[in-house]
C-alpha cells in the first residue's frame, strides 16, 4: 500500500512539473486557424443601454473608439485576426446657435466701404470689409444680423447672419424676399419658430438643388421672426439632409467606423477588403505588358496570376506589389497615408486558388504590412 501511495505522488511530481497537454495546447493554439467574420451593425438603443450610456449616443468619437472594442469582442466572442466590423452609432455633436436684432446698413455704410455713392456692394467680399471695419476687435462668439443691398446685374436686398469663430466671420445664409414669397410669406419673415421649422427643410431642397448634400449632411441657414413692434429679429439653425429630406439637427450626429480585429483585440481600422474584378486584372495586363511581356499576357489571357517560381510566367512578391501600386493609385488617387487594403486575386500554383495580399500606403507608395 505504501509503495502505491509513493508512486502516485512520484507521478503528481513528474505530471505537474511537465504538463505535456498544455504544450499541446499551446501548439493547438498556434496552428488553427482563426474563426473570421465580417459585420455590419449600427448601434440600437438596446446597445446604448447595455453600453450604459443613457442618453442613446456617445459624447464623442473617440469615446465610442474607446469603448466599443469591448462591446464587440461580447458581441462576437469566436472571431478573430482578420475580422471586420463597420459600425455606425450615434455621437454628441453640438453646434452652435445665434440670435440678433437685424442690423440694416445705410447708404452712407454702403459707400464708405466701395467708395462709390451708389448705397450698394458689388463683390462679395465688401460684406466682409464692412465686418473688418465695424468690428475690428472681435470676440470669439459674437454675432451680427445684417440687411445690405447688393448689386449683380441688378439690385436686390440680403440678410445674412454672420458669427466670429476660430479667428474668422461664419456667414449664415438668409432667405431673401423671394424666397419667402415662395413659402408663402407676404412679408420677408415667419411668424413663428413653429412655421420657419415646417417650411425650412422643405425650402432648403430647393436651395440646395444645384448643390446636392449626401445623407449625414449639416448645413447652416439663418431666418427672420416679427416679433412685434417693428422688431424683427434673426435666428441661425443647423438642418440634417438624410439622403431625402432636411429636418431639425439636434446636436446628435451618426459616424461610422470600421474595426478590425489584431489576434488579440478589436481596433479602429480603416482597412478595405478588396477582391480583383475582370477589369482590374486587365488593368494590370495592359499597364505592365511593357515591363513584363511574359506573366503580364499570361494573366490577361487566363485571368490568374502565376505564382510557380519554375515558371516563365511568375509573378514575385516585388511584381505583384508593383501591379497593386498602379491599381489602387488608379482606383482611389486620393486615399490617405496609412490606408490599407486586403486584397484579393486569383492565383495559379498548379491549381487555381486564391491568394490575399496585405498592403498600407506608407510614404505616398503601398508596401506590405
Amino acid at each position: 500500500m505504501k509503495k502505491i501511495i509513493y508512486l502516485m505522488v512520484v507521478l503528481g511530481v513528474t505530471l505537474s512539473g511537465c504538463n505535456p497537454m498544455e504544450d499541446i495546447y499551446n501548439d493547438i493554439d498556434a496552428t488553427v486557424d482563426p474563426i473570421v467574420g465580417d459585420a455590419v451593425i449600427t448601434l440600437s438603443d438596446e446597445d446604448y443601454d447595455e453600453l450604459e450610456l443613457n442618453f442613446g449616443n456617445f459624447n464623442s468619437v473617440d469615446d465610442a473608439k474607446s469603448m466599443l472594442p469591448s462591446f464587440l469582442s461580447d458581441k462576437y466572442p469566436v472571431w478573430g485576426a482578420g475580422s471586420t466590423a463597420l459600425v455606425t452609432f450615434k455621437w454628441y455633436n453640438p453646434i452652435e446657435t445665434y440670435e440678433a436684432a437685424v442690423y440694416e446698413l445705410s447708404d452712407a455704410e454702403h459707400n464708405a466701404i466701395t467708395g462709390t455713392t451708389y448705397g450698394n456692394f458689388d463683390e462679395s467680399g465688401h460684406i466682409y470689409d464692412y465686418l473688418d471695419a465695424t468690428y475690428p476687435n472681435p470676440d470669439e462668439g459674437d454675432f451680427v444680423s445684417l440687411r445690405y443691398r447688393f448689386y449683380n446685374g441688378g439690385e436686390m436686398t440680403l440678410t445674412d447672419g454672420f458669427a466670429f469663430e476660430d479667428g474668422s466671420w461664419v456667414k449664415f445664409t438668409g432667405f431673401t424676399e423671394d424666397q419667402y414669397n415662395a413659402m408663402g410669406e407676404g412679408f420677408p419673415n415667419f411668424s413663428s419658430e413653429d412655421e420657419a421649422n415646417q417650411k425650412i427643410p422643405i425650402a432648403l431642397l430647393d436651395v440646395y438643388k444645384f448643390n446636392p448634400k449626401s445623407a449625414g449632411d449639416i448645413v447652416l441657414s439663418m431666418y427672420e421672426l416679427y416679433v412685434g413692434g417693428g422688431v424683427t429679429e434673426s435666428y441661425t439653425a443647423a438642418y440634417i439632409f438624410d439622403g431625402v429630406a432636411f429636418s431639425a439637427y439636434n446636436n446628435v450626429a451618426e459616424e461610422t467606423v470600421q474595426f478590425g480585429h489584431d489576434g488579440t483585440t478589436w481596433v479602429p481600422d480603416n482597412t478595405i477588403k478588396y477582391t480583383f474584378t475582370g477589369d482590374d486584372v486587365a488593368f494590370i495586363s495592359n499597364a505592365l505588358i511593357g515591363t513584363y511581356p511574359g506573366p503580364a499576357d499570361n494573366v490577361g489571357f487566363f485571368g490568374s496570376f502565376d505564382r510557380r517560381d519554375s515558371s516563365s510566367n511568375y509573378w514575385s512578391d516585388a511584381m505583384l506589389l508593383e501591379a497593386f501600386n498602379l491599381l489602387l493609385d488608379n482606383k482611389h488617387p486620393s486615399a490617405e497615408e496609412g490606408q490599407k487594403y486586403v486584397l484579393t486575386f486569383i492565383i495559379y500554383n498548379g491549381s487555381t486558388t486564391n491568394e490575399t495580399k496585405s498592403v498600407i500606403k506608407t510614404g505616398g507608395v503601398w508596401v506590405y504590412q
